[in-house]
């Protein structure tokens, strides 16, 4: 990508965005393998159309609205074709003895993949990606009062799961 001119294309920034489209992947599709399908699939359809980008708007964005369309697009297409969701789910996760960290990354994933599809993928949006409420909200296709209602509905309920595993766990006497 060797450009003798000094332009300001954003197919060059792509590169910079491929993390936070892998993890924003992986949180719809529960599935590292195919997440990066997903994410190449989503950076093949950018490139494609990239002359309907808006020079000075967020590339994320954009790049997560293709991302998240295509996932939903291939959902569809999967239930046409009669391909059960579940086959996209592992069946269980083995849980190896590697410290507490670990444990509590497990148990933060597993209680991330049990809130709806909705407030999952806002939280993922606007809290591990660091998109803005009113980017979540382009990207999603629903006012900015929807995202911020998903994200707030999907913290609470994600300190619910996780206070609920931690009394499970904890000392007798753990505060609710």
């Amino acid at each position: 990508m060797t450009q003798t001119s000094n332009s300001n294309d954003p197919r060059d920034e792509i590169i910079l965005h491929l993390p936070q489209l892998r993890a924003f992947a992986i949180s719809l599709t529960r599935s590292a393998t195919a997440a990066d399908d997903l994410v190449q699939d989503t950076i093949v359809k950018a490139w494609k159309s990239f002359g309907s980008f808006k020079a000075g708007t967020n590339l994320q964005a954009w790049l997560f609205t293709i991302l998240r369309n295509t996932f939903y697009s291939d959902i569809r297409k999967a239930r046409r074709e009669l391909v059960t969701a579940e086959e996209h789910i592992p069946e269980q996760v083995t849980i190896h003895d590697h410290g507490d960290k670990q444990i509590a990354l497990i148990d933060f994933e597993r209680a991330l993949g049990m809130l709806p599809a909705e407030q999952r993928e806002a939280l993922v949006l606007v809290g591990a990606s660091g998109l803005s409420y009113q980017d979540a909200a382009a990207t999603c296709g629903v006012p900015i009062g929807t995202i911020k209602s998903r994200v707030n509905r999907g913290r609470s309920r994600l300190a619910e799961l996780l206070d609920h595993k931690l009394a499970q766990d904890g000392p007798a006497d753990h505060p609710k």
